[in-house]
């Protein structure tokens, strides 16, 4: 039986993986061990009540493209907050660490008790805190992110970076922290804000941008208008390369 072009591009982006996988392993006596938490939870309310983390841009789910970015980052182990994902079973063969499935509780309490569940299977001294609609992020960027973090902390600064948008607003579930100091913030806070809790922190904000034609990295899919404009960038991208 002939391959759908959509198989064909997904298996082509498998193999991209493992080999920027293969190739941050090999690097990995320069950057410090990273891990990442994928909050993937959230109920897509502005989307219909719709499973957004599963819904699929270009070849793969959301969901799919943020573990491949933590795969092509070099990550250790991805924990990924939210129900099981079948999508995540091959990609995540790649992660030294495997793949974490945890819940907060109740399901769907919010970013912060989320990240207090996935922060505690943590064991790397550095954590990338993401979105699951993130389809555009790539590892490259999430290696950005970790080595302004680390040479802010080797520098005496806090150690934290998080991607900002064009307006320069932080994005803060696009970031990297300390995973020690993220604990300590976590232990004294006791709202329920992501900005709230991670603000004080002061981190560094980079705005990376992505290839040429391809929206930013830290662009999310939180309305029908948002995933479609998404889609199509995604479309016109594999069009593109091909």
């Amino acid at each position: 039986m002939a391959e759908t072009p959509v198989r064909q591009d997904r298996l082509a982006g498998e193999d991209r993986l493992a080999g920027e996988a293969r190739r941050a392993r090999l690097a990995r006596g320069g950057p410090p061990e990273l891990d990442v938490v994928i909050l993937a939870g959230g109920r897509g309310s502005r989307l219909g009540g719709a499973d957004k983390p599963g819904l699929v841009v270009g070849s793969m789910t959301m969901a799919a493209a943020v573990t491949g970015a933590a795969v092509a980052a070099g990550a250790r182990q991805v924990v990924l907050v939210g129900p099981p994902r079948a999508s995540l079973a091959k990609i995540s063969e790649l992660l030294p660490g495997g793949l974490t499935v945890v819940r907060e509780d109740p399901p769907g309490a919010g970013p912060v008790p989320a990240l207090r569940v996935g922060l505690a299977r943590v064991r790397a001294p550095w954590v990338a805190v993401l979105a699951a609609d993130l389809p555009f992020l790539r590892g490259e960027h999430l290696r950005g992110l970790l080595a302004v973090a680390s040479a802010g902390h080797s520098a005496g600064q806090p150690g934290g970076a998080v991607m900002a948008d064009a307006g320069g607003a932080a994005q803060w579930l696009a970031g990297c922290w300390q995973t020690a100091r993220l604990r300590s913030a976590l232990l004294g806070y006791c709202g329920n804000s992501l900005r709230g809790l991670l603000g004080p922190l002061n981190p560094a904000l980079i705005s990376p941008a992505g290839p040429s034609g391809e929206p930013p990295p830290w662009l999310d899919c939180d309305t029908p208008a948002e995933l479609a404009a998404a889609r199509l960038a995604a479309a016109n991208r594999q069009e593109a390369d091909q």
